[in-house]
């Protein structure tokens, strides 16, 4: 009895295959796309101009932090996530002018007029090297809605309109008149 050959495949056109079926699934497949946070960073400075070491006062400045264990402190008092933004709106806008909020000073604001301002707070936040990333961007949401909806409130009192819909000379007067401060601090170990 002779031995049975097995006919060879022709496999010349396995390489063209595969790369259509890579192209294929390339073209086709959803990439998770990374979240992050919109922040535009302020120019460097240039040669020539000195750098303002000013001092930022006490009252100016709120602090929030984050620590290891995902827990949140405003000022010198421990806090939940959804207390953020009414605290962080009556810092931003101080209404009673309290002498422990923000300093108002005046500034003359196009289609606003002299107004008085908190333009001189921060809202520094700093977190913990083991803060969770979803604890932080929960914290910088809070933050940043805020800011929205003082502006939006604003907006509508003066101009009738949200935020949104203003043009783009209001709109440059509602973020002068509520600039957003947020200053990020690099991370800590504060669980040592």
């Amino acid at each position: 009895m002779g031995k049975r050959s097995v006919p060879e495949l022709n496999s010349s056109s396995t390489a063209d295959i595969s790369f259509i079926l890579l192209i294929f699934f390339l073209t086709t497949t959803s990439m998770d796309t990374d979240r992050g946070l919109a922040r535009r960073l302020p120019p460097p400075p240039e040669d020539n101009v000195e750098q303002d070491d000013t001092k930022v006062k006490e009252r100016n400045v709120l602090q929030v932090r984050i620590n290891a264990m995902d827990e949140l402190m405003i000022g010198g008092d421990y806090a939940d996530v959804s207390e953020i933004r009414a605290r962080a709106k009556e810092f931003i806008e101080n209404p009673e002018n309290l002498p422990n909020l923000p300093d108002k000073s005046p500034r003359d604001i196009d289609l606003f007029g002299t107004v008085y301002i908190t333009d001189k707070h921060v809202i520094s936040l700093q977190s913990d090297r083991g803060t969770s990333y979803s604890k932080y961007f929960e914290v910088q949401n809070e933050l940043v809605a805020a800011y929205n909806e003082l502006r939006d409130e604003l907006s509508r009192r003066k101009f009738g309109k949200s935020f949104a819909e203003l043009s783009e000379e209001q709109n440059l007067a509602v973020r002068q008149y509520y600039p957003m401060k947020i200053s990020e601090a690099e991370p800590k170990n504060y669980a040592k």
